[in-house]
């Protein structure tokens, strides 16, 4: 039960965390969207996943929109 107990509370401080970080990254996408030298082809997929990403953190799935801007970030190799 205490394991129960425990889980269940991780699970609630979670996902506050990660709705805070989407922002973050879209940001960083965005700042370095500005200044990057990528194909045509990587421009629009790191575009996608930006917008998929927001979708996605605007409907409360923040563990996949973290997980999609994640994506665009490592295209774009941002930290």
């Amino acid at each position: 039960m205490k394991h129960l107990a425990l889980t269940a509370a991780l699970a609630l401080f979670a996902g506050p965390a990660m709705a805070g970080q989407c922002p973050m990254d879209m940001s960083r996408i965005d700042a370095a969207l500005e200044t990057a030298s990528l194909s045509d082809t990587q421009m629009s997929e790191v575009k996608a996943l930006r917008a998929e990403g927001e979708k996605l953190h605007q409907a409360g799935d923040h563990a996949a929109s973290v997980e999609t801007l994640a994506q665009a970030k490592d295209i774009l190799g941002v930290e």
